[in-house]
């Protein structure tokens, strides 16, 4: 291509002139069009329907041109390519236009950029100057003359384009001819290779420091170490991955100018500790805090150093600002409170501030600041609660309120702290927590003078306790069970004072009428009084009973008298042993309390050896065997009775005069049995050794028993397929089952049919298991079965008559013999 730079005092508007080059040869000629003569280059900037505009490189002037002077395919033209033309006049308009376009050579895609600073950046030379826009332009205003840069690659020429906002360092003169390194990007606007970031050879880019300070979605926030300032960045201008860039980070960057507004561009990540804003002094100051910091003042950035310190410096009084940032904890502060800091200068406005600032616990000796103690009863995430030792509310407090940074509290720390009421949600709150050493607190004072009472009502520990706490007249987290009383005389009068299970000796639980010594202690939450320390003195002269296990439940159970006329409740809690070891009949000795209004065993033990239940527990037998009725069952069968033992009847015809015999649970030999009235039993007769009435004993039901198969299983309890009633399968409980054998679906099982005298509904009891289900057809058959057709419209087949064997009669005549082995 032949190059002709134009000649300065030409008078030509046009930066460069070019004639036909012979490289152009092999396209085909247009006609003639009139043109100047002159030949231009320019850039594409739109194409429409049937014609385009050119942005003159040499001038700020875009001409129209239709798509009839473009000599080539106007197909393979493209926004951005640079253009050979004339410019011409249309007769029509008389407006100037383009004419004679010839497309240029186009950059290669994959040409190789000139490595410089980098190899980021490309090198050129400036042939026309970019223009600032006038002064009476705003400062967001685009406008001015654009400049010209000319670089080479793969050996040939290319001009880019340039504004004075593209300019590295704002105010850079530059000349026709200057040397410059700069980057190329695409404009967004016109889609055409624009260059940016347009910096003169020789130039030294001054570069800054700062902290990152802010980070948003694509773009955030520099603060400078140079001036008191902050700058903005976009993400595309941090030189690595950006999601190593965090807050706090300390960076260094160059400042351009784009529209008018200062930018950080070409930024580097440098060590932490790099930049550093001031000094601070040696010396730790001692004050008071004149003025907090608040809520709002946290949250807004108009004032960076809303606190006030006082202190002395020679004698002088002064007063220092301090923010957020330069306290060492989060707690909160009050006005007064005695702190040492450090002072810090600002290098670059040599303004100063206080730092370090760190809480004096002298404080609280100084000021008449109240102050309560407390255990931390709650731990959550970040929160918790702390039981208080002077008043009966639990208080909120957040972790950061400890006077020590980074205290991670835990349940039973024994902790002091300041009562404020917060203004978020106006309840009041602990604030400035301090930890204290274990057993620092006491919640109640034990006076050192000793009473003696006597035991009114017995205490029970939550675990035993089968009331509620609400009922109990205690919290619901104090774990204390049932309160116990004690009656004592003061001065001649007499007093109750009550007492918790913990606060006797579990060895020598005091029971009720035992005469017991105790301390008086006061709670210093309510100034309530209990009774502490508490010893039994001497047992009360109560009497003991004995009696024969009757019914046992989940956690507790019935005692038998011995007149066997009625039950006494008692609790698994007041029997002497394990539980486990209970079996119904076994004799046990108690004696009596009342809770409620109602009798039960208390200090129940359980009667092993034969001198423990001589007399009592061993009852003779008789060995005839009766036959009789059930003339009134046991009260457990028919609650609307008023007495306790049923009657059974010998012989099984009614018979007024027939003798009759009491018999109760114990009596049953089968002790799950449900005797009803008319129910036919065999039975003997026994006699206590030290005389008395006479019992019925080994009682067993003469009951019908009927056979079929379990139905369905339903958890603890099923049904079997014997309808009691039209469309009502027989009900029954696992319990009833003998043996706890596991049942299945379609076992055969004979039982008991009994009707229940309170709700009137009739179940099976005493059920044994006799055979296993049968086992399923087989697939092969019932996938047989499911082929059958069952039209009637189908012809099918009637058996006339049933195979008879040879001599006539069903089956075969011979038996068939075992099959013998032939050795």
């Amino acid at each position: 291509m032949n190059f002709q730079p134009p000649s300065p005092d030409a008078g030509i508007t046009a930066i460069l002139a070019f004639h036909r080059s012979p490289g152009y040869g092999n396209v085909p000629a247009s006609p003639p069009a009139h043109g100047n003569g002159i030949r231009e280059i320019g850039i594409i900037e739109k194409l429409l329907f049937s014609y385009g505009f050119v942005q003159c490189c040499g001038r700020e002037e875009r001409l129209f041109f239709h798509y009839s002077q473009y000599q080539g395919d106007i197909n393979q033209a493209k926004l951005g390519d640079m253009v050979e033309f004339e410019q011409g006049i249309d007769r029509r308009t008389g407006k100037a236009i383009a004419v004679s376009i010839l497309s240029m050579p186009q950059m290669p895609q994959t040409a190789p950029f000139p490595s410089v600073a980098g190899g980021d950046r490309m090198l050129g030379s400036i042939v026309v100057d970019a223009k600032p826009p006038p002064k009476s332009a705003g400062p967001d205003e685009e406008g001015g003359q654009m400049g010209r840069i000319q670089y080479e690659t793969s050996g040939e020429s290319f001009f880019l384009p340039f504004s004075h906002c593209d300019l590295t360092t704002k105010g850079t003169q530059l000349e026709p001819g200057d040397q410059v390194t700069f980057t190329m990007e695409t404009c967004k606007r016109t889609g055409a290779l624009q260059a940016y970031d347009v910096q003169k050879l020789d130039q030294q880019v001054e570069r800054h420091q700062g902290v990152i300070c802010s980070c948003k979605d694509s773009f955030g926030f520099i603060e400078r170490s140079d001036v008191v300032k902050e700058i903005f960045f976009h993400y595309s201008e941090f030189q690595g991955d950006i999601n190593d860039l965090k807050l706090g980070d300390d960076v260094e960057f160059t400042v351009q100018d784009r529209h008018g507004k200062e930018v950080a561009v070409n930024m580097v990540k440098l060590p932490h500790g790099t930049v550093v804003f001031e000094n601070i002094s040696d010396t730790r100051f001692i004050g008071q805090i004149a003025k907090v910091i608040g809520r709002s003042h946290r949250q807004s950035t108009s004032d960076l150093l809303p606190g006030r310190l006082t202190y002395a410096e020679k004698s002088v009084e002064k007063e220092i600002q301090f923010g957020d940032k330069d306290v060492c904890a989060d707690f909160t502060y009050r006005e007064g409170d005695t702190v040492e800091f450090n002072i810090a200068t600002d290098r670059r406005d040599s303004m100063q501030h206080a730092t370090n600032i760190e809480f004096l616990e002298t404080s609280f000796d100084s000021s008449e600041e109240p102050r309560e103690t407390g255990i931390v009863a709650v731990v959550k995430e970040g929160f918790g609660f702390i039981k208080c030792a002077e008043r009966e509310a639990r208080m909120f407090f957040h972790f950061s309120e400890f006077l020590k940074p980074g205290t991670i509290p835990r349940v039973q720390d024994e902790v002091e702290f300041t009562i404020s009421e917060d203004q978020t949600s106006n309840k009041p709150v602990a604030i400035r927590i301090k930890l204290l050493p274990r057993g620092s607190i006491s919640f109640e004072t034990v006076l050192q003078e000793k009473y003696s009472g006597i035991v009114e009502k017995e205490a029970i520990s939550q675990r035993q306790s089968t009331r509620s706490p609400k009922k109990n007249g205690t919290n619901k987290d104090s774990g204390v069970g049932e309160l116990g009383e004690i009656k004592y005389e003061v001065d001649g009068k007499e007093q109750t004072i009550k007492f918790v299970m913990k606060d006797v000796d579990i060895r020598n639980v005091p029971k009720c009428g035992d005469k017991v010594e105790f301390q008086i202690c006061e709670q210093r939450r309510n100034s309530q009084h209990t009774a502490k320390n508490i010893k039994v003195m001497s047992r009360a002269p109560g009497q003991r009973h004995r009696g024969l296990v009757a019914t046992l439940k989940e956690n507790f159970g019935f005692i038998e008298t011995l007149e066997r006329d009625r039950e006494i409740f008692f609790h698994y809690s007041s029997f002497d042993g394990d539980p486990n070891d209970l079996d119904i009949g076994d004799m046990l000795e108690y004696t009596l309390a009342s809770k409620n209004g109602k009798q039960s065993a208390e200090g129940v033990l359980l009667l092993t050896s034969a001198a423990d239940a001589s007399g009592v527990a061993r009852l003779e037998v008789e060995e005839k065997v009766l036959e009789g009725k059930v003339v009134r069952p046991m009260r457990s069968s028919n609650p609307e009775q008023e007495e306790y033992a049923g009657l059974v009847q010998v012989g099984v015809e009614d018979n007024e005069n027939a003798k009759m015999y009491p018999f109760t649970i114990v009596s049953l030999t089968n002790k799950q049995e449900f005797l009803q009235k008319g129910d036919l039993v065999t039975f003997r007769l026994t006699k206590p050794a030290n005389g008395g009435d006479v019992f019925a004993a080994h009682l067993e039901a003469q009951r019908k028993v009927v056979q079929s198969r379990v139905e369905s299983l339903k958890g603890q309890f099923g049904f079997i397929g014997y309808e009691v009633e039209e469309g009502k399968k027989l009900f029954f409980h696992v319990s009833e089952v003998v043996g706890g054998v596991e049942l299945q679906v379609g076992d055969v099982v004979e039982f008991i049919i009994i009707q229940n005298k309170r709700s009137g509904k009739t179940s099976a009891c005493n059920v044994k298991k006799i055979s296993e289900a049968r086992a399923p057809r087989p697939e092969r058959l019932l996938s047989r079965l499911k082929s059958i057709s069952m039209d009637e419209s189908q012809p099918r087949v009637v058996a006339l008559r049933q195979p008879r064997g040879p001599d006539g009669r069903p089956g075969f005549a011979l038996i068939r013999a075992a099959a013998v082995s032939v050795a």
